[in-house]
């Protein structure tokens, strides 16, 4: 007998559209770095139901959260969403609700509910929100009736189905046109759109083809690819057209958990900051270095630079980068007891593989190679040799000079972001081969490591840093990661020296404890006096003052 267990929806649909995909999400559970695009589906998708539950601020604060560091494109989708998010809200507010994100779970499915509203017969309205301008194609999908198929199994009486439709505005600046004014179009598209409610009929042959495809997921014998335009937005469509394969399988064993303090790391900052003297402090290091910059580094080097000779009339020139990937297929051979490598720097090592491939494809700019193939064939070469790298199993790190520019907010202010001195399509992606991206930098004489994931500066990581920054030390550095990983936190463990009496509020509790409003004003405004001189003073104290007056008089 088939076990169909809490299949989801989109688990199945993944599997009508493409075998292949469904294989390597759901089968071999390849993971692969998250799509760092402005208008990700799945980011603004969030953003718009945590800002129906919750409210606008929330929503855009996770939305920035899911990027190393915010840019104007970022900010156009937060206009859009402080625009739809009260739109939806108004219509939320009006509906007589019953929950939001309601989990509805069986023995054979799993779903969420986006809002469920009550009627006055007993029964029950059910509403999925889609940010899409595609109305027909959701129309057509089996989704809403596979869940008032299973919300009836849990004694709901569902009466009515329907979407809701938050419109995408996909508007492009003009050559021509600055971003304020593009942003003053952008406001008046937006507030224009109209957020739509349209009912779905209930179709009970729907919700039997869904149990037909979860059947045909254990019955297939070969997962087939189905390319289609849709190709454009998977996750593995690098791997799955270009058979470029980063990739591999762990076995299917527990592994012991331990404190990693040779993390892969990249770490950026001004010039003469000290970022390459930091990591010269680590043992069994090799530099590749491109900046010749090697006075204050005592680490064994391999100078990454082109090589000329010229013997007779003849000149012969060696690629910098073709000294790297030497590099790499040394490396590659194990004869050596490095235990880490660093890359240094790896914005220089990016425009050799640049100039390299000019050369082999006879252009003198990426778009000589037609639209877009130059830039993703540099791209591809680049990436391709530092997953090389990455999979020989060292500690990798990377360094490199920041830069600093300016976004423009709604307000019109302006925001200085800093990130590393790369193009920010390869920045995103080499952030995502590594456990940690911080930024080094000065204040005043002394040299700093910035452990706080900051929206205008890029960087984060795997680690739940205790501080904010650490000096630019090697053992303060490894301190922080320990102290990151251990499994109790004594910070949060202490309990308050001083135990108040009833009195006075509880400040540790979740307990609410009425006081008189003259209390609670000295409380809250002062908390520190609070502390320091406890409410309940000794009785003996006002008869005292009376009596020192009457001897006055």
């Amino acid at each position: 007998m088939i076990n169909i267990t809490q299949f989801s929806h989109s688990r199945v649909e993944c599997f009508k559209n493409c075998q292949y995909k469904y294989k390597l999400r759901y089968i071999d559970k390849l993971k692969t770095i998250p799509d760092q695009a402005p208008d990700n589906a799945l980011y603004v998708g969030t953003a718009l139901h945590k800002g129906a539950e919750m409210n606008v601020k929330r929503a855009i604060r996770e939305y920035f959260n899911n990027y190393y560091v915010i840019n104007d494109l970022m900010a156009n989708e937060a206009i859009k969403l402080e625009i739809l998010i009260p739109k939806l809200k108004d219509i939320v507010t009006n509906i007589d609700i019953f929950t939001q994100e309601y989990k509805v779970l069986t023995s054979k499915f799993i779903g969420f509910l986006d809002l469920i509203t009550k009627n006055e017969d007993g029964t029950v309205d059910i509403f999925d929100f889609k940010y899409s301008n595609n109305i027909q194609n959701y129309l057509e999908s089996d989704q809403l009736h596979v869940y008032k198929y299973f919300l009836e199994k849990k004694g709901f009486k569902v009466r009515k189905l329907g979407f809701i439709f938050i419109p995408k505005t996909n508007i492009r600046q003009k050559q021509d046109e600055d971003l304020y004014k593009f942003r003053k179009r952008l406001i008046e598209i937006v507030r224009k759109s109209q957020i739509q409610i349209v009912e779905v009929k209930y179709d009970s042959n729907k919700v039997i083809g869904f149990f037909d495809n979860i059947i045909n997921t254990y019955e297939v014998s070969e997962y087939k690819k189905n390319p289609t335009r849709l190709c454009d937005w998977c996750e593995y469509k690098n791997l799955c057209l270009k058979g470029e394969d980063y990739m591999l399988l762990p076995k299917n064993e527990r592994r012991e958990k331990k404190i990693d303090i040779n993390p892969d790391m990249w770490i950026y900052a001004e010039s003469y900051v000290g970022k390459s003297t930091f990591v010269d402090k680590f043992n069994d290091l090799l530099f590749l270095n491109t900046d010749g910059n090697t006075d204050n580094t005592t680490s064994p080097v391999i100078r990454i630079a082109d090589e000329v000779k010229v013997e007779g009339r003849l000149t012969k020139r060696k690629f910098a980068w073709e000294i790297f990937l030497e590099a790499i297929s040394e490396l590659e051979k194990k004869q050596n007891d490095f235990k880490r490598v660093a890359l240094d720097l790896v914005e220089d090592l990016y425009e050799h593989c640049r100039l390299y491939m000019y050369d082999k494809l006879g252009i003198e700019h990426e778009q000589d190679a037609g639209y877009g193939k130059g830039w993703d064939m540099v791209r591809t070469e680049f990436l391709s040799a530092i997953k090389r790298l990455k999979n020989l199993g060292y500690q990798i790190i990377y360094i490199s000079k920041e830069i600093t520019s300016e976004i423009s907010l709604k307000n019109g202010s302006k925001l200085t972001t800093i990130k590393p001195n790369i193009n920010d399509k390869v920045a995103n992606v080499l952030a995502g081969t590594v456990d940690l991206t911080v930024r080094a930098y000065m204040d005043g004489e002394n040299r700093y490591l910035q452990l706080e994931k900051k929206e205008n500066i890029f960087g984060g990581g795997r680690f739940n840093f205790l501080v904010d920054k650490i000096a630019l030390d090697k053992d303060e550095f490894i301190k922080a990661l320990e102290d990151a990983q251990s499994k109790t936190t004594t910070q949060q463990e202490e309990k308050p020296k001083r135990q108040r009496k009833n009195k006075t509020p509880d400040v540790e509790s979740d307990k609410v404890i009425d006081l008189p409003k003259k209390e609670e004003s000295v409380t809250e405004s002062d908390p520190k006096k609070s502390d320091e001189e406890p409410t309940d003073k000794i009785p003996e104290e006002k008869p005292k003052r009376r009596r020192r007056s009457r001897k006055t008089e």
